[in-house]
């Protein structure tokens, strides 16, 4: 007797995942506690309620699925395994974005085209790609049904976002149904923060005008995409999680956290990256190449100048200590830094976007050594050139942050009507 590995992960894993998201009695458990009660129902992803679903969206489609290591259930079986291992659904393809679809690729790279060893499955690249070229990538395919299920982290410029954004412009072309499968924003969904793209300043970290932390799901960020920036020819459809509040940091979904990417190590990575990713525009390292990226800052020369005056600031829900470090890779590899280590104490009232400028003017101050990357990144990071020309001619945080609050204003009334969570 022979074992199919399709077969028997079809009859045991998929068929008890969907079950148990379907509501099915759970077996007798013991006594529950007395605070019981109040701990948070898991959130279940648009992947959970698709499955619990029996795949229905997907009967007699051909299916493309665009995700990476994030797209995974409950219990971290990767979507592609399970839905590979269910004779309901008819997978054809995997579309791998900026780290590869199986993760195994550093910040700027991908996979390339291959076939997936674990599956069989064509694996086509999508980072690099898009419009016509990306079309035809899907009519390669032979995909009828493009499905995406990706991790954000809520920065507009984290390029999760943007392959989502090219993928349903080269869906529209191809002629191909797009669907979205919901997560959580990790880091909530409460507010849009942070300066708002001038669209001159477009890039693959910037596609189109959103604010620097959008507060969004890519569900939402879906319908937003699809009805201001692509002339509603997507017609997107967005399978909802259920349990999810927009307050809900990723603590509280009951979720696994998987690293989007290399460099997001933690859901602690993700609640500073909005802010502290701008330093990627600077000669500073960012912290890629130690255990805490994004929460350490430093170069050579700097010492504990800067963590006394960005202290002095009394910034909300964050404080900063004095820190040395040595990067094993990118910016001063192997060499010993000075700079700071970021500690959010009250993540409820922290702003990382205001506390990034922050640093930002303050380390100006502190180090004579700053200076900006040349090519200008940060203005593709922030979305025009008014923060770093703000903080050359001297301005404060609170006049940096004011520049940008009437095109905030005007983006915050667009996105509420794109909201698909309380």
């Amino acid at each position: 007797m022979s074992l199919s590995r399709r077969g028997l992960l079809a009859g045991t894993g998929t068929v008890a995942a969907s079950a148990a998201v379907a509501g099915a009695a759970p077996s007798p458990a013991p006594a529950a506690s007395s605070c019981a009660h109040h701990l948070p129902k898991p959130v279940r992803t648009g992947f959970d309620r698709l499955a619990a679903d029996g795949y229905r969206a997907l009967e007699g489609r051909k299916v493309g699925v665009v995700t990476n290591p994030t797209g995974v259930t409950a219990d971290v079986r990767h979507i592609v395994d399970v839905m590979h291992a269910d004779p309901r659904v008819n997978l054809v393809a995997v579309f791998g974005p900026e780290h590869g679809f199986r993760g195994s690729a550093q910040a700027g790279g991908s996979e390339g085209r291959h076939d997936d060893p674990a599956t069989g499955l064509p694996v086509y690249d999508t980072y690099g790609v898009s419009g016509e070229k990306l079309a035809a990538v899907f009519t390669e395919s032979g995909v009828d049904t493009v499905v995406f299920d990706i991790q954000d982290v809520g920065a507009r410029f984290y390029t999760y976002i943007w392959t989502l954004y090219d993928c349903m412009e080269a869906a529209a072309i191809a002629g191909k149904r797009f669907v979205v499968l919901d997560r959580p924003n990790p880091v909530t969904g409460r507010a849009a923060s942070g300066p708002v793209l001038d669209k001159a300043f477009a890039t693959f970290v910037g596609r189109e005008p959103i604010a620097q932390a959008h507060g969004m799901t890519v569900g939402e960020l879906a319908g937003l995409f699809d009805a201001e920036f692509l002339g509603g020819r997507v017609r997107v459809e967005t399978v909802r999680m259920t349990g999810w509040r927009r307050d809900g940091f990723h603590d509280s979904t009951g979720l696994p956290w998987v690293p989007p990417s290399p460099n997001m190590p933690t859901p602690d990575t993700a609640l500073v990256y909005a802010g502290t990713c701008m330093f990627e525009g600077t000669n500073l390292s960012e912290g890629r190449g130690t255990t805490r990226p994004f929460e350490l800052l430093g170069a050579e020369g700097i010492d504990a100048r800067w963590a006394a005056a960005v202290n002095a600031l009394e910034l909300p829900g964050v404080r900063f200590r004095e820190a040395y470090f040595t990067p094993t890779f990118s910016k001063f590899q192997g060499k010993t830094v000075g700079g700071v280590q970021l500690h959010v104490h009250d993540r409820e009232s922290y702003d990382p976007v205001r506390t990034g400028v922050a640093l930002l003017v303050t380390v100006k101050k502190a180090w004579n050594g700053f200076a900006w990357r040349p090519d200008h990144w940060i203005d593709k990071l922030t979305g025009s050139a008014a923060v770093r020309t703000l903080i050359d001619a001297g301005a404060g945080t609170d006049e940096v942050v004011g520049a940008w609050q009437g095109g905030l204003t005007a983006f915050r009334a667009t996105r509420a009507r794109y909201l698909l969570y309380r």
